[in-house]
């Protein structure tokens, strides 16, 4: 229900301009004040003849003031920005920015995680977002090369609509280098605002055929960018599919077997300072990362809270009638002498 006490102006400047229309009439008011001066030289039962055609004109003069007056405050009134009734939304800046980086490799098709690896993965990526961590996410897809699926945003909702569309298939190249998944993950912390927590979080099967990892990670860390490591599959490994619906077989004819790198997965997190963690069919995996990532951004500058309020405006209803009355200056001004003036 509307109260005046709730009543409020965007733009309450405007309102001055409500005196334009006083300004106006003062000057001809004084002006027919001035004709009192026909007395001297007229009998006062000759005036009304002698100023017959200016009283009217006079009328018409008023009835014409007073419509763009009405017009003219009800503009006024409208830039005005008259509002009431707000909603208060609570405004949240994260602490933590957090770069997923997603391996797409062949071997992430591998089925000893059912139903894959890789949708063990996606899943693994669904439950961390479901518990709303506090913290903006980027997503980027990397085999032998890397692509950014999702800059850092905190509309996580955009990141989980993306997840069912990841495969393999996307980034058709053998391989997977973590390297070129790491600069680009460097690149997109460097743009965030300064002051908060910075992390990576790694989810793949270790299948990496890189050295010099331990060099490329420790940089992140120097650079206060911790990495975190997520490892789906199985020490036992399976077969990895390939493009044709077979298997990928090496020189001699045998298929390739891939296995779950544990130890080389540790090592990534441990060069990272942060922890390794293999997925399971549980959320308690991924609620022991979020709570370790956000216990190291506990505290930092970037985490603050604060309200905002959206009003809801009303100026399109002074518009509203604005434009009805024009309507109707203008469709009846030739029938009604009170709209023609």
């Amino acid at each position: 229900m509307f109260s005046w006490s709730e009543l409020t102006f965007a733009q309450p400047l405007w309102l001055w301009a409500l005196v334009v229309p006083l300004l106006l009439w003062f000057q001809p008011t004084v002006r027919r004040r001035g004709d009192r001066r026909y007395e001297r030289y007229a009998d006062p039962e000759l005036l009304p003849h002698l100023l017959l055609k200016q009283e009217r004109l006079s009328a018409r003069w008023r009835r014409t003031f007073l419509l763009w007056t009405l017009l003219w405050s009800l503009g006024c009134l409208a830039m005005a920005g008259p509002r009431w009734d707000y909603t208060e939304i609570k405004l949240f800046q994260p602490g933590l920015d957090l770069v997923i980086l997603l391996d797409l490799s062949q071997s992430m098709d591998v089925t000893d995680d059912k139903p894959s690896r890789l949708e063990r993965a996606l899943q693994e990526i669904k439950d961390l977002l479901d518990q709303r961590p506090e913290a903006r996410i980027g997503l980027i897809g990397f085999a032998s090369v890397a692509h950014v699926m999702v800059p850092i945003t905190d509309d996580l909702d955009t990141v989980r609509h993306l997840l069912p569309a990841l495969s393999t298939g996307l980034i058709n190249l053998s391989g997977s280098r973590l390297s070129a998944a790491l600069e680009r993950a460097e690149r997109l912390l460097s743009g965030q605002p300064p002051g908060g927590k910075r992390a990576l979080l790694l989810v793949s099967d270790g299948d990496l055929a890189e050295h010099g990892m331990d060099v490329e990670v420790g940089k992140l860390r120097a650079q206060g960018i911790s990495v975190h490591v997520l490892g789906v599959g199985s020490p036992e490994g399976g077969p990895v599919p390939d493009a044709q619906g077979g298997w990928l077989k090496d020189k001699r004819g045998k298929r390739i077997i891939s296995r779950l790198n544990e130890p080389a997965l540790q090592s990534i997190a441990k060069w990272g300072g942060g922890i390794y963690i293999r997925a399971d069919f549980r959320d308690s995996d991924t609620r022991a990362l979020i709570e370790t990532m956000q216990h190291a951004a506990a505290g930092t500058k970037g985490k603050t809270q604060s309200s905002i309020r959206i009003w809801e405006e009303r100026f399109y209803w002074l518009v509203g009638l604005m434009m009805v009355a024009i309507l109707l200056w203008f469709r009846g001004g030739r029938r009604s002498p009170m709209l023609r003036g």
